[in-house]
């Protein structure tokens, strides 16, 4: 049985070394979750994120929430939550009583500057990972699927996620309408999966 302890300081790590905040954690999720621990399967771990993902509330408090249920149940969920969240606060408290004195400082500007580029890598990092990961996923599941099933198979990798971006970044759509119309198309998918 997975101890409190080791639940609240995987999180604790999480919360803690993760610039960016929320994607910008996956990769040390995966790492804890599924490499170290093996408390999760790659897949499970996959389940888990796109269902954070629709989920309303924080990524990473949903994550910590649903592998802390799933591991000790309702007092594991809320050890994993105050592990990965105790951090951050920390660090926001002292912010806020420190801010007046260093917001004009060039050096905590340049700091804050130079840290961009890395949460951009930490988020495509993982998400590239996933993606991957998912497309091996239908590979396998496809190769002896019909037409149909094989064909909403590759749209859901590679279509949806670009004409999502699109339809965010370049017309403004709002992104609750995509989420929506991207479940809608995971429901048909689900469908056609089940009578093929």
């Amino acid at each position: 049985m997975v101890k409190y302890c080791d639940i609240f300081w995987s999180f604790f790590k999480v919360g803690t070394f993760t610039v960016g905040g929320g994607y910008a954690m996956l990769p040390l999720m995966q790492r804890e979750l599924v490499e170290r621990h093996r408390w999760l399967t790659e897949e499970e771990f996959l389940d888990q994120v796109a269902l954070s993902q629709a989920m309303p509330g924080v990524f990473a408090v949903n994550m910590a929430a649903m592998t802390g249920q799933r591991l000790r149940g309702a007092i594991g969920s809320a050890v994993a939550i105050v592990g990965n969240i105790l951090m951050p606060i920390l660090f926001i408290l002292l912010l806020a009583i420190f801010f007046c004195t260093f917001r004009d400082n060039v050096y905590v500007d340049r700091i804050f500057m130079g840290l961009r580029p890395a949460v951009v890598a930490l988020i495509a990092a993982p998400v590239f990972a996933l993606w991957k990961n998912e497309k091996r996923k239908v590979k396998s599941e496809t190769d002896n699927a019909s037409h149909v099933l094989r064909l909403t198979s590759y749209l859901s990798l590679y279509l949806i996620p670009i004409l999502s971006a699109l339809l965010i970044w370049l017309f403004g759509v709002n992104p609750i309408l995509v989420v929506l119309a991207a479940a809608l198309l995971g429901l048909i998918y689900g469908k056609l999966k089940t009578k093929n």
